[in-house]
């Protein structure tokens, strides 16, 4: 999928005064919630009951419903971008989608995996229990399949069953978004995850500049100035590196090694 390249702006000299046309991307972000969540009713009740008819079996179903909502979040992205309430550069999106491949992203605003999957057309992605419940979105994440963050076992062993099969699998390791001001604290899960069944581990550095949709923040405390987003897709990390040692010890030691390179990376310029 073919994404803008653009440079980031430079931070606004006036940090405390509203710049950007503040009013209107307030105005944009509640028009941005309500096309998501539009969207989700659409691709529930209309397109994907539709493109369920269309021949072909289980596996071709599941990947008809995860390209609709790959195309549904480039959408909203460009939504986004075009009413000026962001602007966003992806680096390296080719490199994303392989067989096997685990996508380790930190987590920083609630619209990353709305970026990500925009970036994907058959991705699996493990997300929070509650939109299981949510009307909007219990019918695209069941229709794609996705897998549910209960932090059993049985989901860890899901999930790195999809990756033997050869799908892609996004997975955050805060299992929450991060609190602003703090650094990614990353749970043995996702590497525990990666061990059992990943070929390839891809971590995805994510900015969001200034820091918006924060955990228990509300949709309308929007930052006083047009926020910046950037994804970078980094280096591969072969799993088979941390294999020589018991399965605990060895998430352990991918886990700290996740954690290292995403604080070093996070904080370069």
């Amino acid at each position: 999928m073919e994404e803008p390249t653009m440079e980031l702006a430079a931070p606004a000299l006036n940090e405390g005064r509203r710049q950007d046309a503040w009013l209107w991307r307030l105005l944009a972000t509640g028009m941005s919630f309500l096309l998501f969540g539009l969207g989700g009713l659409v691709l529930r009740l209309l397109v994907l009951p539709a493109l369920a008819l269309l021949p072909g079996d289980a596996l071709h179903r599941r990947r008809r419903a995860r390209g609709a909502i790959s195309r549904a979040f480039h959408l909203l992205v460009r939504f986004m971008h075009r009413t000026g309430l962001l602007d966003y550069r992806v680096e390296g999106a080719e490199r994303l989608g392989r067989p096997g491949q685990m996508i380790v992203a930190n987590h920083p605003s609630l619209i990353d995996v709305v970026f990500l999957i925009a970036q994907l057309r058959d991705a699996n992605c493990i997300v929070k229990e509650g939109l299981w419940r949510n009307p909007c979105a219990r019918g695209p994440v069941q229709a794609a399949q996705y897998i549910s963050n209960s932090g059993s076992p049985e989901m860890l062993e899901q999930a790195a069953d999809v990756l033997r099969e050869g799908q892609t699998l996004i997975v955050f390791p805060e299992g929450t978004r991060t609190v602003p001001g703090r650094a990614p604290c990353f749970h043995r899960g996702a590497a525990a995850i990666a061990l059992r069944g990943a070929r390839v581990v891809t971590p995805v550095y994510i900015t969001v500049a200034p820091t918006t949709l924060t955990k228990a923040e509300p949709w309308y405390r929007i930052p006083d100035r047009r926020v910046q987003v950037r994804l970078r897709v980094g280096e591969d990390i072969a799993p088979e590196a941390f294999g020589d040692a018991p399965l605990p010890i060895a998430s352990r030691r991918l886990n700290d090694c996740l954690h290292r390179l995403f604080l070093k990376e996070l904080a370069a310029p």
